[in-house]
């Protein structure tokens, strides 16, 4: 038995898990915010180690043998030469570069062209966008940058004392925009694409790799971004797909290998492990929840749940198409949403209600239909986001996706995660694990809903729904 600890870098929060390294039960936990605006785009990377220092506090550390370090993805750290900060760090999906993500779309020659080179097309929250916007807003800063590094891989940095090699994980790098999953390989030319001239980057570790070792003798992982830190924690294997319910969507899959949409609705990261981790986003989920209980003069999500279950599947023929904010899958960024089918019969409060709900779903059923398409098998759904727990999300869910829909115990998924890299790492320098697959720790505790006798329906709510989208926008998905 050993002791290993997983610390999760949010946009807003460092939380910390110290886990046994046998069965990945947790022994203790740490929490602390960070200092300052937590909805800034322009941060000190210092206040991340404040707020690690912070929660670490009381000895929780004591008798760690490995940390592994997840941290914020949509984060840029440009470094000077010397290694010195030479403007904050950028981080979020920060809108500042929405046009400078454009302008390498169009320097390329096109999405096709970005998706075959790393696997995604540039949007504001990568780094490569940011890159592009510090050339063209900061030439100076710009000039300067000699070394270009992620939230996670600074850390990483920090904590081993600022050596001379500077690493990362082929996770986090997969989302930088200038690294391709498909060829595990660098796009540098990108990165001089975007700022005007290259830059270092950092050495990429295999997933059981350990960036290094601290003067103490204490073992830090190779790291990696949240998302793939998540999926390590809860355990994902292949026939697992991820819905991530927040204000906007995302489907993300476990696959083995990279896939290149022309496109461009699928970003192909890569995950912890060495498998792949193909992701569909859309703009609008829980937005459509919020903006259809406020319409009905409701205060709250359970309300309007409450209220959808009282109708029935189709919600008597009324169709919400939530492209409230356009739309990133299917494409249409200028499209608003759409009411159809209404009807003396359908205008009543719980019909609208229920239609958000089949909209919502349905809409992510469509993303989660465009991995279907490119091979990637699914099995089992699991829902994230605090609107998982809602009585109409895990009623309509399972015959809407047609799978076996799973809900996890609220946990810190990506802390777990990072502590379960650790775990791998110390193994595999120790000679008890093997680099191929990470240890077997105890899964997440998880609630499971079958569709049962409810797919028919759940194929009609979803027919009607189509119907409705190609006829408001027809083609959407190129059909």
């Amino acid at each position: 038995m050993g002791i290993v600890a997983g610390l999760d870098s949010s946009a807003e929060f460092t939380r910390i898990v110290v886990c046994d390294t046998d069965t990945g039960a947790v022994l203790r936990q740490g929490y602390a915010p960070h200092p300052g605006d937590p909805k800034a785009v322009d941060v000190d990377p210092q206040t991340w180690l404040l707020s690690l220092g912070e929660a670490a506090t009381g000895g929780l550390l004591e008798g760690v043998e490995a940390i592994g370090v997840s941290a914020q993805q949509h984060g840029l750290v440009p470094l000077d030469a010397q290694g010195g900060l030479v403007r904050p760090a950028l981080v979020r999906n920060d809108k500042r570069a929405q046009v400078a993500a454009a302008d390498l779309i169009d320097s390329l020659g096109g999405r096709q062209a970005w998706a075959e080179a790393v696997g995604s097309v540039p949007a504001a929250g990568q780094p490569v966008a940011k890159l592009r916007w510090l050339a063209r807003t900061e030439p100076e800063q710009a000039r300067r940058t000699a070394l270009v590094l992620q939230p996670h891989d600074w850390l990483v940095w920090q904590l081993l004392g600022r050596p001379a090699r500077r690493t990362t994980d082929r996770g986090a790098a997969s989302a930088t925009g200038y690294w391709s999953a498909r060829t595990g390989a660098y796009r540098p030319d990108l990165v001089e694409l975007a700022l005007g001239h290259r830059a270092a980057l950092p050495e990429v570790l295999g997933p059981s790799e350990a960036a290094g070792t601290t003067p103490e003798g204490l073992l830090i992982s190779a790291g990696t971004g949240e998302t793939m830190a998540a999926a390590l924690g809860l355990g994902l294997g292949p026939g697992d797909a991820v819905v991530s319910l927040g204000a906007s969507g995302s489907v993300m899959a476990v696959h083995h290998e990279a896939l290149a949409d022309p496109g461009g609705m699928i970003t192909s990261f890569a995950d912890a492990t060495g498998m792949h981790l193909p992701v569909v986003s859309t703009s609008n989920a829980v937005r459509a929840l919020r903006g259809t209980a406020e319409m009905l003069g409701l205060d709250s999500l359970d309300e309007l749940s409450t209220l959808a279950l009282k109708s029935t599947p189709g919600a008597s023929g009324l169709v919400l198409l939530p492209y409230l904010e356009g739309e990133r899958t299917p494409n249409l960024p200028h499209a608003a949403g759409t009411l159809s089918g209404l009807r003396r019969e359908s205008m009543k409060p719980e019909h609208l209600a229920r239609a958000a709900f089949e909209g919502m779903l349905c809409a992510l059923a469509d993303a989660l239909d465009v991995l279907r398409g490119r091979g990637v098998e699914v099995r089992r759904v699991f829902l994230l986001g605090p609107a998982a727990a809602l009585h109409a999300v895990q009623a309509l869910s399972p015959a809407i996706f047609g799978a076996q829909v799973v809900v996890p115990q609220p946990a810190d998924y990506a802390a777990l995660g990072a502590a379960r890299q650790a775990a791998w790492a110390l193994g595999v320098a120790r000679g008890t694990l093997s680099p191929s697959a990470p240890p077997a720790w105890q899964g997440a505790a998880t609630q499971v809903l079958e569709p049962a006798d409810e797919l028919a329906a759940g194929r009609a709510v979803r027919q009607q729904y189509t119907a409705t989208r190609e006829q408001i926008h027809p083609g959407a998905f190129g059909g």
